[in-house]
This record gives structure tokens, sequence and C-alpha cells, in this order.
């Protein structure tokens, strides 16, 4: 029997292929707005800007420091999954690294996002694999364990269950629960549209501003 605090469960499903597509291009900021603003991340950033995240959660908890249990999730996770550590977000040592982010692309895993430090980031943010992490440290992890695979886990304050849709852009990350994707993508749409309309005025010039004025005398402030 592993001692306590060692748990390796498999991931439930995700999110259906038809339902990742749907989000592929969806900026993180229009599904914040489409989930009231009440969620995600900001203090996570990618190594590399501009380079998007999406994918399966496979969720990683892991003493601050030791990445043995991130190695054993390399190994389990699918093609396409995102692996979200929640490192604690100590930074005195870098989780992973260039060896680790190359096993990974390797195996065709879609990313990850480390509540910690990672190394190599010049390299890594060269690199093909999208990495988002709370900074960077020279010293390495020790693999000792304890840790617990696709478990509930925080990162930046965000809950992430294992099988969510997971996501990033330069904005942040948003964690979605799989039986509330297809519901939220159709609000983003929405969003989309009417900004759309918005951008189109203000081609124009032709966007009604007065609601900032209604808006300040309803404060008394005019």
């Amino acid at each position: 029997m592993a001692d306590f605090g060692f748990k390796i469960n498999p991931c439930p499903a995700g999110p259906s292929q038809a339902t990742l597509e749907a989000y592929r291009d969806f900026a993180v900021a229009n599904i914040s707005d489409a989930m009231s603003r009440t969620t995600g991340t900001s203090a996570l950033r990618p190594v590399h800007p501009s380079r998007r995240i999406l994918g399966r959660a496979f969720t990683v908890r892991t003493r601050p420091g030791d990445n043995l249990l991130v190695h054993k999730a390399i190994d389990m996770a699918e093609p396409g999954d995102v692996i979200v550590v929640d490192a604690g977000g100590d930074m005195r040592n870098a989780i992973i690294g260039e060896i680790m982010v190359g096993w990974a692309t390797h195996r065709g895993l879609a990313g990850f996002v480390i509540d910690g430090a990672i190394r190599d980031t010049g390299t890594l943010a060269a690199g093909p694999l999208p990495v988002y992490a709370r900074g960077s440290a020279h010293r390495g992890p020790y693999k000792d364990g304890p840790g617990e695979l696709n478990v509930p886990i925080t990162i930046d304050g965000m809950v992430v269950l294992p099988g969510d849709l997971l996501i990033g852009d330069d904005d942040g990350l948003l964690a979605i629960r799989v039986g509330e994707a297809d519901a939220i993508a159709e609000k983003v749409r929405n969003i989309e549209a009417s900004e759309a309309k918005i951008l189109a005025q203000i081609a124009a010039g032709t966007l009604d501003r007065s609601w900032v004025d209604a808006s300040l005398k309803a404060k008394g402030a005019l």
C-alpha cells in the first residue's frame, strides 16, 4: 500500500472534440465575461506570449519543490491533455524544465500549467509546447513525493477539477466544467456578436456614449 499522501487516479472523461474546437478561437476575456467574471487566474503567465493553451485538465497536487508525481502524470496523460500542477505557488525549486517538456511534447500533450516555478525558460519559450507558470527558478526539483493525480486542485485561487476544459491566452487561464461548457460557449458567441457591432460603430464614428453621463447622473456625480 502506498504511503499516505500518494493517490494515482485515472482522469475522467473531458470535453468532446467538438466542444474543444468551439473554444479554440475564443478570447479568455470573453469567456470570463460569460462566466460573470467570478473565476480564473492572472498570476500564471505564458512563457511565450500569444501562445494559447487548450485541452482536458489532468491535475496534479504535489509537495512544493517536488515533481515525482508530475513525471507520472506525463506518462499517464493522453495526447491533447494539459497537465495542471498545484505546487503551492512555491518559487524556490522548478517543477519542470526542458527534459520533461520535451518528453511531454513527444507524447502529444497540449501543455503545462504550473502554480510554481519552471526552469530552462529560454528553451521552453522557443519550443512548441505552451507552458504557463508563476515564474522561474534555477534550482531543480526533488523526486520524493508525496503527491496526488486527478484530484481537485487550486491554482492561483481557481479550482480545477480533473477533466475540466482548460483554456488560456495572454490574459490568463480559465477552467470550465464539462457540463457547463456548451452553455458558456453560446454566451461567448453572443458576446462576440455584440462586440462586433460595437467595433463597427467605432469604425463608422457612430458609437453612442450617452450611457456614460447617464450612469454618472444616476450616481449623483453630474
